[in-house]
């Protein structure tokens, strides 16, 4: 028998990458541009600061805001060195945004170098009061100067997050 032999001919091939090159053309501006909108819509938020920390010594006058959430629906506007400013009852179903705003604002006008604000929530305060509680203090509508969209003040944009002090917790669920 004859062993025939195969003379595979082997030929130099180039790999086509021009469709990959294309995809990649697309594919990268997209990216880049769906990721600078996705750093825009985050929000930063801090723990409250220690207490008697070197921090505290240094910002002996400045004011340190806090908005204590209860699960009755009232609030407490405070400043953690002289005490409570004002009580906000709750209305019968919701916070009353209003009012927090508006003592927000007397409190921003006596104090407009502040910018921070500590949240302090009782367990019991679902997560979307939380949201509206943090939209209400972070800005607020402006007086319109023309009739184009309305103009945001900044309140207190640099928010911190923590726990009610257990002596205010009502321990009422919703």
């Amino acid at each position: 028998m004859r062993s025939r032999r195969r003379h595979r001919i082997k030929e130099d091939t180039d790999i086509n990458i021009t469709a990959f090159m294309n995809l990649m053309v697309i594919l990268v501006p997209f990216l880049l541009i769906t990721a600078v909108f996705s750093q825009i819509t985050t929000l930063q938020l801090n723990l409250p600061p220690q207490q008697g920390g070197a921090a505290d010594k240094d910002n002996k006058e400045k004011l340190q805001l806090e908005v204590i959430i209860l699960a009755d629906n009232s609030l407490i506007v405070a400043d953690r060195k002289i005490g409570r400013i004002r009580t906000i009852p709750g209305k019968e179903s919701d916070f009353d945004l209003e009012m927090l705003v508006t003592v927000l604002k007397q409190v921003k006008v006596r104090s407009p170098e502040t910018k921070n604000i500590t949240l302090l929530l009782d367990p019991n305060v679902e997560y979307n009061s939380l949201i509206q509680i943090m939209d209400s203090v972070r800005v607020v509508k402006a007086e319109k100067v023309n009739d184009d969209d309305p103009d945001y003040a900044e309140l207190f944009p640099a928010i911190a997050i923590g726990d009610a002090p257990l002596s205010l917790n009502t321990g009422k669920k919703k």
